[in-house]
């Protein structure tokens, strides 16, 4: 299963991005994205460089593939996904192409994961890469690469599942990578920077009309790999929701979260349901809202928002509160903050598209006594300290 990747990290370097390569990793990049290249404006600049640097590695892939036997198939991406995609809808469950041709993994709809690149070897087993083009780009990188891993693990069965880092710069002193590196079933692929890359080509270049799609041998899409086993993200999710209700009501408590169960460890986030009326009063008077440094009373909350809802992240068991904006469609998502209570942290809107879908389909469901005992059991929250004696 290594040996794929052994190869790669072997002969990788024997193949330098050519202006050829780079001139044809352009049909990626839709008309927009390619101007963007040499603009001023350099977070837009950024943003489509490291668009265009995950195709220039994608098409190197797809030419080094006819070197080895160890190379089975490179799973189509770019350009080369679908000209029609599913929309993503609840109950959808598996791998499935964005518009833009990007590779996800959705669980009820919901984008679970995205990988840049995704091989089969010789075995018939998958491996999937990431492309980076920054160090910044490392936050809880670790915690993701792993995610991944059992996530494709447990859908193709596989023990192991190889990963490949592929950067345009040096990373291999960082901390992340050193630890990700001590795993033999992961290698580092190092390119040239994007700055040398870009200097093979002129503005004018961005001009010509690269062709869309191209014939290879080995390229193969989606629906030929179809997970190995059954897959109803809903139906985990909704087993490890019962199994944090049942740890918190029963008399073991909050130590039993996190204990190691028959539970596959592939669901980050459970929606535990909608507040009913006097959960909200409860979360009013125990776990106060603020929003942009307002406080909102039951009577507030219930004017501006039409479902509350509660979900909690895992492992950290980070509990979030959903709002649903009456006046326009979206929800705004509160997390734990430091005085206490919730804080306005970010929106959720429709172009969040499954997960968006699955926050709509909630209902009210929770009262306010199992309300409270899931939020008192969750550490990341906490009850504001009472005002001192004549604070008023």
């Amino acid at each position: 299963m290594l040996q794929m990747i052994t190869w790669l990290n072997k002969n990788f370097s024997s193949l330098q991005p050519t202006r050829a390569i780079i001139m044809r990793a352009l049909r990626h990049l839709r008309p927009a994205d390619r101007k963007k290249l040499f603009s001023e404006d350099i977070p837009e600049m950024r943003t489509a460089e490291g668009r265009w640097f995950e195709a220039i590695v994608y098409e190197m892939i797809l030419d080094l593939s006819l070197q080895t036997d160890l190379i089975l198939s490179v799973v189509a991406r770019g350009a080369d996904g679908p000209e029609k995609v599913r929309r993503a809808q609840l109950g959808q469950n598996g791998l499935f192409y964005s518009n833009i041709g990007d590779i996800k993994v959705r669980g009820n709809g919901q984008d679970l994961a995205e990988v840049d690149l995704m091989l089969v070897d010789h075995t018939g087993a998958l491996t999937f890469g990431e492309i980076i083009t920054s160090p910044a780009d490392l936050k809880e990188f670790e915690a993701e690469i792993h995610y991944k891993k059992q996530l494709l693990g447990y859908l193709y069965g596989q023990p192991t599942v190889p990963f490949l880092l592929i950067s345009s710069v040096d990373i291999s002193r960082t901390a992340v990578v050193r630890r990700l590196l001590r795993e033999p079933d992961n290698v580092l692929l190092t390119t040239p920077a994007c700055e040398d890359l870009k200097a093979l080509i002129r503005p004018r270049d961005l001009k010509r009309s690269p062709p869309r799609r191209i014939r290879h041998e080995k390229l193969i899409s989606i629906p030929e790999i179809a997970p190995r086993r059954p897959f109803d993200y809903k139906k985990l999710h909704d087993e490890r929701l019962q199994s944090i209700i049942a740890a918190v009501t029963s008399s073991k408590g909050v130590g039993e979260l996190g204990t190691p169960d028959e539970i596959p460890p592939i669901v980050k986030k459970v929606l535990f349901g909608g507040l009913y009326p006097s959960a909200v009063r409860m979360l009013d008077a125990r776990y106060p809202i603020r929003i942009k440094g307002k406080t909102y009373d039951p009577d507030a909350i219930q004017k501006q928002f039409s479902k509350v809802v509660l979900a909690v992240n895992i492992p950290e068991y980070r509990p979030i509160i959903y709002l649903r904006t009456r006046d326009k469609k979206e929800y705004l998502k509160m997390v734990p903050s430091r005085a206490g209570g919730f804080k306005f942290e970010s929106r959720r809107t429709p172009h969040m598209a499954g997960f968006f879908l699955w926050l709509e389909s909630v209902r009210p469901s929770l009262g306010a006594e199992l309300t409270r005992e899931l939020l008192d059991a969750f550490p990341a929250v906490h009850v504001p300290p009472a005002p001192a004696a004549g604070e008023p």
